[in-house]
């Protein structure tokens, strides 16, 4: 299973799953169940067979919290020289305890998000 390379601190990727038994991160295979609202994704580890089934509430990965709310986030990339344009968005979820004025910035103006890095040229 792949995911964003470095996906900012408030996205859970897929990279961050890792098996529980024998900490494999690559060959992971994952199964959806249930209908919707009620789904559920089961994992199994192709190294060691362990199977569990991965929690799809988002939480914060500071406190813990499952209490976020799902904003916006752009994402940029260098399109002319070093002009900076937006080329997709990703959803990150912010959490009111953790980061209020994320939160408060996004309840307030409905636009994306800055991302939290900006693409650099490579020395």
């Amino acid at each position: 299973m792949a995911g964003a390379p470095d996906a900012g601190p408030n996205v859970n990727s897929v990279d961050d799953l890792i098996c529980p038994g024998c900490s494999e991160d690559d060959d992971l295979s994952g199964r959806r169940d249930g209908e919707p609202g009620q789904q559920t994704i089961t994992v199994t580890c192709g190294s060691c067979a362990l199977s569990w089934v991965r929690d799809l509430k988002p939480t914060c990965p500071t406190c813990g919290s499952t209490e976020v709310r799902t904003a916006l986030q752009s994402i940029v990339d260098k399109s002319r020289g070093t002009q900076l344009s937006i080329q997709s968005m990703r959803v990150v979820y912010l959490c009111p305890t953790c980061e209020p004025e994320r939160l408060a910035d996004w309840n307030k103006t409905n636009s994306p998000l800055r991302p939290s890095e900006l693409p650099h040229d490579v020395d």
